[in-house]
């Protein structure tokens, strides 16, 4: 009876060891699939914290680009810290729920924010920049690496558009409904 016990109880040991791990596998994948409250990028955080998916998941490119600018940008005093990059189309999906619920229409909301289908950030094509200056200096500096504003109403917004560094940025649209892309 006691071999039984025995052979029973190691059995247990292996089985509740591998549902812990599932479990935290489960928590982790869960945490950083857009729908939790992960959405919100850290204070101070940067193009070369690749620990956050807003950063990770940029386009390769798009990455490249910010990151010259922002070590150019230290060195004139400023820090571009990023705000928001990419986006799952879950967290994109619950910004433009909440844009309609503030602004009290699915048409003012496009204004401000695309649906999942068509967002820039979705795609990772996108970076919202922050940091005392760094839209400022990424206005004016931008083109230098390809990286432009894509709307008057939004001046944290940049995207990448490589011909700029030769015919610089195109014309801004004055929010996002006004953007072909969005249609």
């Amino acid at each position: 009876m006691s071999s039984t016990r025995s052979v029973a109880r190691s059995a247990t040991r292996p089985t509740i060891a591998v549902v812990l791990v599932g479990v935290v596998v489960c928590l982790v994948a869960w945490q950083w699939s857009g729908t939790s409250s992960e959405r919100v990028v850290p204070d101070g955080t940067t193009v070369f914290d690749l620990d956050v998916p807003a950063v990770s998941r940029l386009a390769p490119d798009l990455l490249d680009a910010l990151r010259r600018a922002t070590t150019d940008a230290d060195r004139d005093g400023v820090v571009l810290d990023i705000k928001s990059g990419w986006r799952s189309s879950a967290e994109q999906a619950d910004l433009l729920a909440d844009a309609v619920t503030r602004y009290g229409s699915a048409e003012i909301a496009a204004r401000w924010v695309a649906p999942p289908s068509r967002s820039a950030h979705v795609s990772g094509d996108a970076v919202d920049v922050g940091g005392h200056g760094a839209s400022a200096w990424l206005s004016e500096h931008g083109v230098a690496y390809g990286l432009c504003r894509i709307y008057d109403n939004e001046p944290w917004h940049f995207e990448l558009r490589s011909a700029a560094v030769s015919d610089g940025c195109p014309p801004r649209y004055p929010d996002a409904s006004h953007d072909p892309r969005m249609r």
